[in-house]
């Protein structure tokens, strides 16, 4: 394991569960528990599981300048968000290429928290405030744990007034259990859920009174790799695991563009310029690959760096893949050439399995994305 510089507060609530804590971030994160992924994921398919995602980096941009920095950095028109709403976005480099995602919550007129994984956005944000009247916070001290599932509003109905009535991709400031929370209503599972941002000296109180409280109602702890599976249905990427720094390119630097990754709806309308947009722009049409789903007969997984094959000859890579025993179904998310990216054209997986397999649209799960938008 990497040396660890970031501490979870619920480092030991997770190793009582059987975890070895492995290194993501720079935190020590429940990978796995000694219970069954399975369990994690038809918990929160089904009905709710609690998650510790605190190792995401949460950084505050505060001052008069934090709007026009996020603005040139990032794909999203920030001018539209409002203390309470939030946004999915992308970073881009110079050259127009994916360095990474982020959430950027707006919590007040010149405050901003922005949460990213594991890309070198941040970074790139912190080498851009030269000049600029922005102070930024790296916040360890604040705990992320998410709640995921049909039943996580539910649950939280008994004990946050309005929760109901918050919308997708927004947030507020109230209280869980008498302790000061954030409350976002956000996730990266396809289902409706809610992440729960609190101190660090109320995060283990937190945490087993949401799995006290919630065991009736099926609410179980879940693993961090539970992700793996509840992504490969809901078509939500992972940086750098479907990317070309981890299969890159022949005779290229590694860098894919969101044409390619399907992120191209980060832009906002209208929104023309940011960092790499003239490149992004320009290279809409010459996909050098795409993003693309495989559904394979049998009741295997596929392996991560499984290959494609086509016509005689490699026409893919499976990124990322996972059986469900809710649907019956051997599912993967992979990189094709794009030719092969057709609904139904016929494939072979070579590699940890041998089996047939036809390629799928994207997402599996809740195409329409109904269940994380439903309201009331």
């Amino acid at each position: 394991m990497a040396t660890l510089w970031r501490y979870s507060a619920l480092a030991e609530r997770h190793r009582a569960l059987g975890s070895q804590l492995e290194d993501w971030n720079g935190m020590g994160t429940a990978w796995s528990y000694d219970s069954d992924l399975s369990l994690a994921h038809e918990a929160i398919r089904t009905k709710a599981g609690l998650m510790d995602v605190s190792g995401l980096k949460k950084v505050h941009f505060v001052g008069p300048h934090a709007e026009s920095l996020l603005e040139y950095a990032t794909t999203r028109d920030i001018s539209k968000l409002y203390p309470g709403k939030s946004v999915y976005a992308t970073i881009l480099n110079e050259m127009g290429k994916f360095v990474d995602d982020c959430v950027i919550y707006r919590t007040g007129p010149n405050a901003f928290m922005v949460v990213f994984g594991a890309g070198n956005g941040y970074e790139m944000l912190t080498r851009s405030i030269q000049g600029r009247q922005v102070v930024v916070q790296f916040d360890d001290d604040l705990h992320d744990i998410s709640l995921q599932g049909p039943v996580a509003v539910n649950f939280l109905a008994e004990h946050v007034p309005g929760i109901r009535d918050l919308a997708y991709f927004h947030h507020m400031q109230t209280r869980l259990f008498d302790r000061p929370v954030m409350i976002s209503r956000t996730g990266y599972t396809g289902e409706r859920g809610y992440e729960i941002f609190c101190k660090a000296a109320d995060v283990v109180f937190i945490w087993d009174s949401i799995l006290e409280k919630g065991k009736s109602m099926g609410i179980i702890p879940c693993a961090f790799t539970a992700l793996d599976m509840l992504r490969v249905e809901s078509y939500l990427l992972f940086y750098p695991y479907d990317n070309s720094e981890m299969y890159p390119f022949e005779n290229e630097a590694a860098g894919d563009t969101l044409w390619e990754l399907g992120l191209d709806f980060t832009v906002s309308k209208d929104k023309t310029e940011f960092r790499g947009a003239n490149e992004h722009f320009r290279m809409q049409g010459q996909e050098r690959f795409k993003i693309f789903g495989v559904l394979l007969e049998g009741a295997e997984a596929a392996g991560e760096g499984d290959t494609l094959w086509a016509d005689g000859k490699q026409v893919g890579v499976i990124t990322c893949g996972m059986y469900s025993r809710l649907t019956q179904k051997s599912m993967a998310i992979a990189r094709f050439d794009t030719g092969y990216a057709v609904q139904g054209a016929r494939l072979e997986v070579k590699g940890s399995i041998q089996v047939a397999a036809i390629a799928h649209s994207l997402p599996f799960d809740d195409p329409e994305k109904k269940k994380r938008t439903a309201k009331g």
